[in-house]
């Protein structure tokens, strides 16, 4: 079976305008703490919604992503009718996180554990093991969307094409960990770009190191043609 792709971006948002409405959040709730699918009355008679209100609320949390709907026949029903199937909702997304602009802190904080992880094992240099995860996923990003814009433009990169062929990166998705730790979140920042390039195969252009400007988000590298 296929896995789900994650959440885009606008999909998160839309996600969380969604949650922002009191009765639709309750529902949610009430639906994850459940652990199983879960039919519109007894979401309306837990919550004390309307079950009206209650079945639109559910169809617009199927509609923004966050629940799924599922039919079965109930149990313990008897009477005409009590073999049809009936609609109940199931979690999609246990957690929702956005942020304006696109931050990947999740991505960053799985690749740092991975590469300590690596160290871990293997006792090498905790700078190769971030190099090789960061180049890693990145070749898995760079198969799995097939072009490098495609892998930008998913991650969050907010990438503007210059007259030259190059590929400037308006936003850094680890702005917040690279005010800090810029040499690792750049290292893997890198590594992980590079991977991107050779994971869609394109050999046409490289990744430059560029120094941020203070104070701004923008990428430490871009995307630039390879020398003739």
């Amino acid at each position: 079976m296929t896995a789900k792709p994650a959440p885009t971006w606008r999909e998160r948002l839309g996600a969380l305008a969604s949650l922002g409405e009191d009765r639709r959040r309750a529902l949610y709730l009430y639906v994850r703490g459940a652990g199983r699918p879960v039919g519109r009355d007894e979401a309306a008679d837990v919550t004390g919604i309307s079950r009206a209100a209650a079945a639109a609320h559910l169809d617009r949390l199927v509609d923004d992503g966050v629940l799924a709907a599922v039919f079965a026949k109930p149990t313990g029903r008897r009477g005409p009718g009590s073999g049809r199937p009936s609609k109940f909702y199931e979690t999609v997304l246990t957690e929702v996180v956005a942020a304006v602009p696109e931050r990947s802190y999740e991505l960053a904080g799985e690749l740092l554990a991975a590469a300590a992880e690596r160290t871990i094992a293997d006792g090498g240099p905790m700078a190769d093991a971030i190099a090789a995860v960061g180049y890693e996923r990145g070749t898995a990003l760079g198969g799995e969307h097939g072009s490098i814009e495609a892998v930008l433009d998913a991650t969050g990169y907010e990438p503007v094409r210059g007259a030259d062929g190059a590929i400037d990166l308006g936003n850094c998705p680890f702005h917040r960990l690279s005010r800090g730790y810029r040499g690792v979140v750049c290292s893997l920042n890198g590594a992980l770009l590079a991977g991107a390039l050779d994971g869609c195969g394109d050999a046409s252009r490289r990744v430059e190191p560029v120094e941020p400007r203070d104070g701004q988000h923008a990428c430490c590298a871009r995307i630039v043609p390879r020398e003739a």
